[in-house]
């Protein structure tokens, strides 16, 4: 071993180093503001640039219906004929049904002697060691 770590004061000086980056090595890793609440604030940071982008788009879209609400008639009307049905004189009002082409009605036949409620035909079945 090397003859610097012979005396007393030199050992001490060495413990007191060693104790004093163990010292700062904790307070880096888990102390207050350390990497670990780095982190975390950093994701937090990240979290809130991804909604605060959201909203941007958001008011952008808001913003622009605003602008065409104040500055256009094309606007208003459409509005008014989505949202309230407007229909201008000699038009004629179409509503287009959203049911899909693989849709099949279900027909019941009034005259079947099946309990529609149960799906059970009408026959009761009596147990034959009734009491």
């Amino acid at each position: 071993m090397l003859s610097i770590f012979n005396s007393a004061a030199s050992k001490v000086l060495l413990g007191l180093a060693i104790i004093l980056i163990a010292g700062f090595q904790y307070l880096f890793w888990f102390g207050e503001g350390g990497y670990h609440d780095h982190q975390k604030l950093a994701q937090k940071i990240q979290q809130q640039t991804e909604i605060n982008t959201e909203l941007k788009e958001r008011n952008r879209v808001l913003a622009a219906e605003v602008y065409d609400l104040k500055n256009g008639i094309e606007a208003i009307e459409e509005h008014a004929r989505l949202d309230l049905g407007l229909v201008k004189p000699n038009e004629t009002f179409v509503q287009m049904s959203m049911i899909g082409t693989q849709y099949k009605p279900i027909y019941i036949d009034p005259n079947a002697k099946i309990d529609l409620r149960t799906n059970e035909d009408g026959q009761e079945e009596v147990p034959v060691n009734a009491p």
